[in-house]
């Protein structure tokens, strides 16, 4: 696979095949999966991902914030935005309204759901937005990989904590890569102190799993999609990346996945290509999108949407000191660096809410002009609850009308119920709790964020251990009722979870990818 230039524009590949093994749609980190195990699994198989959205960087589907350069990055998160980019002068920082009340956050890399997300007499998902671009969410996101715990888990698959470990190599988990940041060590001490008295030993506080490199200058960085293809899928002769390359539908003939339709968004060509297999990888809004667009409507697609409402405070820490001046990095660079330490309180079902306890470059809320912070000791508590599951809660969508990509428009119904707003209520008195424990609460209240703006989308595609019509696919991920049909992604997770969800989303791409690699293999004999 050849590297487009990301400054042209110019893309991977203009070439669409006529016939695949495998047709992977997206590709995220999900997406990257299938085609990383299939490539160590199915030496010769032909596989063919398309992308919606354009090349960023070289490696293709690197982390934004490995770009150090300000203008390029800039370039590649306006880029990410959908029809609609933001504005140039509009920040790169992710962190970027972290305290922010607005009731629609927007975050760089990312296009809000322009209409749709609510409906009447609703709560809806003010903050249901995407990302499109080669890498998917994985060139944004904060890297965080807990492992589900309690009823997070997925009772019904047997192999699940082999499989995380699988997406854990997939994604380049590191639990330690932070040990030694300023202050890291006092802060699990606190946290632990005020929250560990009533768990169990796996469920204590302790640091976050991160998708992080730790490279040979010593500088960490950001796993994206990139690393998850890795050296075995850039050079496998037979797989090929097209970006900018909208599928439109996924052909099915007499109950079987036969190959998918495809419009060049460079010159507006359609092009069909065959396939034995299909994997629609394309984020937990746009894969049912596609099915529904397909006529692969199971009871199911769609519906049981949740997302994690999310609470977040600011803390300064007390009585620490100074941190020596050698352990932090004077650049002002959006690379991860030595006092970004990150500790991790996890989901338990008496709690039912997962904490991401990370210490910030700067503060996220308006400090007085000569207050200058020491590095490390201004902390970002954010707090993701698990959504009560209904099958009301959904994204339906258009016959009549279409979005910016001519795809059917979304319609998204969705309500938070009185355990929710318990379960909000209970997060936010445990925040205060944590931050009165770890020192001086910057501000007067944590904020809850509007629904969506975790960006943690799951259920719409879920996963079930029988056709009962309460889920779209099964234990290995092929759609029920429709045969070489995969879906991937957050969407295919069916228990309500806090904890963030790529980890186990990998998790269970690799599943699918065996799947898939076990039916080609056996087709050959």
């Amino acid at each position: 696979m050849t590297p487009a230039d990301p400054q042209t524009g110019d893309s991977m590949s203009r070439t669409f095949p006529d016939r695949v093994d495998v047709a992977i749609v997206g590709s995220g980190p999900c997406g990257a999966a299938y085609a990383r195990v299939l490539s160590e699994q199915c030496p010769g198989a032909r596989i063919a991902t398309f992308e919606v959205g354009p090349l960023l960087a070289d490696p293709p589907g690197v982390h934004v914030k490995n770009i150090v350069d300000d203008e390029e990055r800039a370039r590649a998160q306006r880029r990410s935005e959908g029809p609609q980019p933001l504005a140039d002068d509009t920040p790169t920082d992710t962190m970027e309204g972290y305290a922010d009340a607005a009731p629609r956050l927007v975050r760089p890399g990312t296009f809000l759901l322009p209409t749709g997300w609510q409906q009447p007499g609703e709560d809806g998902l003010p903050g249901a937005a995407m990302s499109a671009n080669v890498g998917g969410m994985g060139a944004h996101w904060t890297g965080a990989c807990p492992r589900p715990g309690d009823s997070e888990r997925i009772g019904f698959l047997p192999d699940l904590d082999e499989l995380l470990a699988e997406g854990e190599r997939l994604l380049a988990v590191d639990t330690h890569a932070f040990d030694d940041a300023p202050f890291a060590a006092e802060v699990r001490k606190r946290l632990g102190d005020a929250l560990d008295a009533t768990r169990a030993e796996d469920r204590r506080v302790g640091p976050m799993p991160l998708a992080v490199q730790r490279q040979a200058d010593g500088r960490v960085t950001w796993s994206g999609a990139d690393v998850v293809f890795g050296d075995v899928t850039r050079a496998n002769p037979d797989f090929s990346l097209v970006p900018e390359a909208l599928v439109t539908e996924v052909l099915v003939t007499e109950g079987r996945a036969t190959g998918v339709r495809v419009r060049d968004l460079q010159t507006g060509e359609e092009h069909v290509v065959s396939a034995r297999a299909v994997v629609v990888a394309a984020d937990a809004l746009r894969t049912p999108q596609l099915l529904w667009a397909s006529g692969v409507r199971p009871p199911a697609l769609g519906r049981y949407l949740n997302d994690q409402p999310q609470t977040v405070f600011a803390v300064r820490l007390r009585d620490v000191g100074h941190a020596r001046t050698e352990d932090v990095d004077p650049r002002d660079e959006p690379e991860i660096v030595p006092q970004s330490g990150v500790s991790w309180v996890p989901f338990t079902d008496a709690e039912p809410f997962h904490g991401q306890v990370m210490q910030l470059d700067a503060s996220p809320v308006p400090l007085a002009a000569d207050d200058v912070p020491t590095p490390g000791t201004i902390v970002g508590l954010g707090w993701f609850c698990a959504k009560d599951l209904q099958e009301s809660d959904r994204v339906d969508f258009d016959a009549t009308e279409v979005d910016g990509y001519g795809m059917p428009a979304m319609r998204v119904h969705y309500r938070l119920t009185e355990r929710d707003h318990a379960s909000i209520a209970a997060a936010r008195e445990t925040v205060q709790q944590v931050a009165r424990a770890l020192g001086d609460p910057l501000g007067d209240e944590p904020l809850t964020f509007p629904p969506g703006a975790s960006l943690h989308y799951q259920g719409t595609t879920r996963m079930g251990a029988t056709d009962d019509g309460t889920s779209v696919c099964g234990p290995t991920s092929q759609v029920w009722g429709v045969d070489g049909l995969y879906v991937a992604g957050n969407g295919v997770i069916p228990t309500a979870t806090a904890c963030n969800p790529t980890l186990t989303s990998v998790a269970l791409a690799v599943a699918g990818a065996r799947d898939i690699a076990r039916t080609l293999t056996e087709e050959e004999k």
